[in-house]
């Protein structure tokens, strides 16, 4: 009689489930929802969490070298922001049933991945600005798809992390565009910048659906709202008209606008470099890695200290 009862609860958590789905309402933390839809949340949303906080390496490599006061300052501020991106991600992931320590634990073992993007070294002043123009304005159209993701807290997050990752690419763009009217060194590294960054921010967007095999899931629970393929399309039609105004060249030889399709159809991509910087072989995946690692054990007394502070308070 008993197990009778429990299937009759399931079934009818189910259908508020998928009644919820079929309505486009949210899901919430406190809903019922089947393990495979939290599973695909918890990879999907600590990864994009562990990419914020990875992401602020290459950047802050380039605090103190910033060209003036003003440059300093703006880097600071973004850098910041970013910080705060994997703090909103790491406590809506929480949500799920997850603790954070398990999440940092899981990226230290190498089971959970991060963007394949921050695995490649930021050499000049340029290369910051072209992370912000182009890392950070490919993840912001990937990141206002995903404002209409089905979870709600994760949808929520996005809006408030879509507001700020505007400004970063703004700032990018701004120094793209500065050094683009500057000298032919300062003009010459602009353009080595762009050929770097250009075919690691496509692969940013993932490979083909077709060869995704975690596609399915995020369209049926709509999680995923839009292909990679129509994302990057997206990414390439607007960064390109926005080169054009400065006077940087795509590093695309196949990059064609198509008439039929209204947008650009672009080279191939290489795909096997993608797949070998995720397996671990990039440029600075031990750095970074072995960067996070030792950070988190420095700061393990502010950690043990905060929970000092609250324990006092709970028994007072």
């Amino acid at each position: 009689m008993e197990l009778k009862e429990d299937i009759n609860i399931q079934n009818v958590a189910m259908s508020i489930f998928d009644r919820k789905m079929e309505m486009d309402e949210p899901i919430e933390p406190k809903d019922h929802m089947p393990d495979g839809y939290r599973k695909h949340l918890i990879r999907q949303m600590s990864q994009h969490a562990h990419s914020e906080v990875i992401g602020m390496q290459p950047e802050g490599n380039w605090i103190t070298r910033a060209p003036s006061l003003r440059a300093k300052q703006i880097l600071l501020a973004k850098i910041q922001d970013e910080c705060g991106h994997g703090l909103y991600l790491y406590s809506a992931t929480e949500t799920l049933g997850i603790s954070r320590a398990e999440m940092i634990a899981q990226l230290h073992s190498g089971k959970a991945k991060y963007s394949n993007i921050f695995n490649y070294p930021a050499l000049n002043w340029a290369d910051v600005g072209a992370i912000g123009w182009l890392v950070d304005g490919a993840a912001i159209v990937n990141q206002v798809s995903l404002q209409r993701t089905s979870y709600g807290p994760y949808s929520r997050a996005m809006v408030r992390i879509c507001k700020e990752e505007s400004f970063h690419q703004r700032q990018g763009y701004e120094i793209m565009t500065k050094m683009m009217r500057g000298t032919k060194e300062q003009r010459e590294m602009a353009q080595d910048a762009m050929n770097r960054w250009w075919w690691p921010s496509l692969m940013m967007f993932g490979p083909h659906d077709s060869d995704s095999p975690h596609t399915g899931d995020a369209f049926k629970w709509k999680i995923k709202r839009q292909s990679n393929d129509e994302l990057r399309a997206k990414f390439i039609d607007k960064t390109v008209q926005q080169a054009e105004v400065i006077g940087l060249t795509v590093p695309d030889k196949e990059l064609r606008w198509n008439e039929e399709k209204k947008h650009y159809d672009h080279g191939p991509i290489n795909w096997a470099e993608f797949y070998k910087v995720i397996a671990g072989f990039g440029p600075c995946n031990n750095q970074r890695m072995e960067h996070h690692k030792k950070i988190h054990a420095e700061g393990a007394w502010v950690r043990e200290a905060a929970e000092a502070h609250r324990a006092k308070h709970q028994r007072q």
